[in-house]
């Protein structure tokens, strides 16, 4: 069913929390939305969403993909762009207009948790609307610690670096984290750093996938907060939770997920997309 919620400049309200975990147990069970930022602007690859494959826009692409997942309840596409929202609508998808003057696409994907009213406790899981081949089981398996653990505020995926090149681009973010899953530390440097390169066995590295899940309520917080100083340096939001005190759960997946950056990449996506197809 095609929907849109427009822009308009109202204030926001402060989220309410509940204030222990029997509260929030006490709550009915919470729904998970799925909401993919999608913007037309990108120093590498303008238009990115509407990138055509095997006749389809890219962005169509991510939402099916999404429709393939039960667990969802709602799959939006949150955009500042007409030409992606006419896309989206074309083909029956979802559409929350945002404001244009975001400067992340955490932002963006905060104020379409606003626009489509849903409650504090639900998860919403950000779907990266430049990964058109992401594998439907890994949306359950970013949202399962929020829903087994109702005061976790935030959990995304990470996986087990097999091509030694991913090491040391910085392209590929690295992450550390402890025997609890719970995130260190996120870097585009290599992590752990090995003194002694000949020392067996040697690390094993993990990147970071750019899938998360939040609870509505901690997202309208992550978002409030100053940026932080590890942040700044590094390029990577998720470095404000940790800077801030708040628990990321990491998830290790099988599951890698093809990005595309590049006009480039598209090829590659063709070219799988084909091979699945054989």
């Amino acid at each position: 069913m095609v929907s849109r919620v427009d822009t308009d400049e109202a204030a926001v309200p402060d989220p309410v929390f509940p204030e222990t975990a029997q509260e929030l147990m006490s709550i009915a069970d919470p729904k998970i939305v799925a909401i993919i930022p999608a913007r037309y602007q990108s120093n590498r690859f303008e238009g990115k969403p509407l990138a055509q494959i095997q006749g389809k826009p890219m962005i169509q692409h991510v939402v099916e993909r999404a429709w393939q997942v039960p667990m969802l309840s709602q799959v939006v596409v949150a955009t500042d762009d007409e030409r992606i929202a006419k896309a989206v609508e074309g083909f029956g998808g979802s559409v929350v207009m945002t404001r244009r003057d975001h400067a992340t696409g955490t932002d963006r994907l905060a104020e379409a948790a606003e626009r489509i009213s849903i409650a504090d406790q639900d998860v919403i899981v950000n779907i990266q609307g430049d990964q058109p081949l992401f594998p439907p089981a890994i949306v359950g398996q970013v949202a399962g610690p929020l829903m087994a653990d109702p005061s976790l505020p935030m959990a995304t995926l990470i996986y087990k670096i097999i091509r030694p090149e991913e090491i040391a681009d910085p392209n590929h973010v690295k992450t550390v984290f402890d025997c609890h899953n719970n995130a260190l530390y996120f870097s585009r440097s290599p992590i752990p750093f090995q003194r002694d390169p000949g020392e067996q066995p040697q690390p094993t590295y993990y990147k970071h996938l750019g899938f998360y899940a939040y609870r509505k309520g901690f997202l309208l917080t992550f978002v409030g907060l100053p940026e932080g100083q590890w942040e700044r340096f590094e390029k990577l939001e998720q470095l404000r939770a940790l800077e801030y005190g708040y628990t990321i759960r990491v998830v290790l997946t099988n599951h890698d997920s093809v990005e595309v950056d590049t006009p480039k990449d598209l090829l590659r996506v063709e070219q799988l997309l084909q091979t699945t197809a054989a």
